[in-house]
């Protein structure tokens, strides 16, 4: 089973564009959103339209429930501001009511295995996982959920990280972000999972990731950034991905 995890899309259709084109071409066999379609550029009603399109399962990130806030005037506009001021009647109601978790069993010779999908952490939907997120934290969070691999953005930077939870192991994969990378590396960039008959809690390299990183018309965001009322910061931050 070969599945493909994508998020922090934030309103960049031609990055969206250059995964579509990608995950495409890896052929795999399911494909999950995690959240965050819109803000800090001028694409969201397209880049929600495109994944409604392909009727991709999709969670609520922390910009998509911040549309739940009314639109007021601002005197310096905001990035959600004018992101509430620019997304759709239809598809404000399409990202207000996305489920904050998403979960998917398999199981092998009758041993469950679980994948998780959140956006930030259980704790929270703009909670920072990162690499050194502390372990007994992370294990409690997976051990209520009864979680073998925890899925998650949020942060736009990717890492796997394994930990021993007495003879099983636990799984936890940030996916990176497509429309707004944060490691120094301006290419989108995903994740796919990759399971078989070796899959169980048990075994420490149950499952293959792979993040895969494609190139898109960087400077075609950034221009569209700065002929808007967006910060130009967010074109800068496109450019060097930080």
């Amino acid at each position: 089973m070969k599945i493909a995890f994508f998020s922090d899309i934030h309103a960049n259709l031609p990055a969206l564009e250059s995964f579509f084109k990608d995950v495409d071409a890896e052929q795999v066999d399911a494909i999950y959103c995690l959240g965050d379609l819109v803000g800090y550029n001028v694409w969201p009603n397209e880049v929600v339209n495109a994944i409604r399109k392909r009727c991709i399962p999709t969670i609520m990130g922390n910009h998509d429930e911040a549309l739940l806030k009314p639109i007021i005037k601002e005197d310096i506009p905001s990035n959600k501001g004018l992101t509430r001021t620019m997304v759709s009647k239809e598809n404000r109601a399409y990202l207000t009511n996305l489920p904050r978790h998403l979960k998917v069993s398999f199981a092998t010779n009758n041993i469950p295995f679980n994948l998780l999908m959140t956006h930030a952490s259980m704790k929270a939907i703009n909670d920072y996982m990162v690499v050194d997120y502390p372990e007994q934290d992370v294990l409690k969070m997976m051990q209520t959920e009864q979680a073998d691999v925890l899925l998650c953005g949020h942060t736009h930077k990717p890492f796997h990280r394994v930990i021993q939870d007495d003879n099983n192991f636990k799984h936890v994969v940030n996916i990176g972000s497509v429309g707004k990378p944060k490691d120094g590396d301006s290419r989108i960039c995903y994740a796919i999972l990759e399971l078989d008959q070796s899959t169980s809690p048990s075994n420490p390299e149950a499952i293959k990731v792979s993040f895969k990183r494609a190139t898109y018309d960087i400077e075609k965001a950034a221009k569209a950034i700065e002929a808007s009322a967006f910060d130009n910061k967010f074109a800068d931050a496109l450019r060097l991905a930080k």
